[in-house]
């Protein structure tokens, strides 16, 4: 049998970069359940997500989880170095009410 079927190529091709940038635009969802049960008895699920999508994406979803962490967030990593004045005060009034108590002894028989 000889086919007379031609290859044809494709001069429209999307490069790497097309592609990621359409993926990072409209964002992917991945996602999956493992169960381990025994005898009727669930003993282990895991439950994965994963989602790709660029930043003003997932901002426009309503994720934004990392704002406010100081892994991520270098605005509040300089605030969680700043010490907490407001329990440095209370610590120290509470100490000095310690102080001002009278000691009681215990006398064991």
């Amino acid at each position: 049998m000889n086919d007379n079927k031609k290859l044809t190529h494709s001069t429209n091709s999307t490069t790497v970069a097309d592609l990621l940038e359409r993926l990072l635009d409209k964002g992917i969802v991945i996602s999956g359940d493992i169960r381990i049960r025994l005898v009727e008895v669930e003993l282990l699920t895991l439950e994965i997500r994963l989602l790709i999508c660029s930043v003003d994406k997932a901002l426009e979803m309503g994720l934004d989880w990392w704002t406010g962490n100081p892994a991520f967030d270098s605005r509040a990593r300089a605030a969680s170095a700043l010490p907490e004045t407001g329990l440095e005060e209370r610590l120290q009034r509470l100490e000095a009410q310690l102080k001002k108590l009278p000691v009681i002894e215990e006398t064991h028989p």
